[in-house]
């Protein structure tokens, strides 16, 4: 993390690492069970984030908040973001099925934007997930999201992100 992350979160900065690395621990201790073999894993991939503080004050903002990080951590559900990419969207469920039943955090809300994709083609399967944290007396715990999609998925919204919020604009050739 750098020193305007640091500033940012402050004190609460290393117990989010933390929570972090135990949610991290927790999915790969989940889904080993569901791995079929040693040379084929459920998942193609796992990334994780605690969303820059620029991010975070501009989704405060636009909800007309104060940006400071006590406000983030009890007004926002992806401060810990985290990323599952698997081959097949039966796997996406069966993973969602994991995540439920899992006695470490409840879980808060799901939007299942693969059944009802987005308007532009979105699709992805987002848990919210409430897990305790103990870096304040006063906040006994924080959301995170979790993120569930295909290979192909993910593709599409990495290029529609690209193309939203990048101003990239495509042109081919005639």
């Amino acid at each position: 993390m750098s020193d305007t992350e640091a500033n940012y979160y402050g004190a609460y900065l290393e117990p989010l690492k933390q929570c972090e690395t135990e949610i991290l621990a927790t999915l790969e201790q989940l889904l080993q069970p569901l791995n079929e073999n040693q040379d084929e894993t459920i998942v193609e991939h796992i990334l994780s984030r605690i969303k820059s503080p620029e991010s975070m004050q501009e989704k405060l903002r636009k909800k007309n908040l104060p940006t400071d990080a006590t406000t983030a951590l009890t007004h926002t559900a992806d401060t810990i973001g985290i990323r599952l990419v698997t081959h097949f969207v039966g796997d996406v469920y069966k993973i969602q099925e994991v995540l439920r039943n899992c006695q470490k955090w409840k879980v808060i809300k799901e939007k299942d934007y693969i059944a009802m994709p987005k308007e532009n083609g979105y699709r992805s399967l987002h848990i919210i997930i409430e897990i305790p944290f103990s870096a304040h007396s006063t906040l006994q715990a924080i959301q995170a999201e979790i993120q569930l999609r295909t290979i192909a998925m993910d593709c599409w919204a990495s290029l529609e992100h690209q193309m939203k919020y990048k101003k990239i604009f495509l042109t081919l050739p005639y």
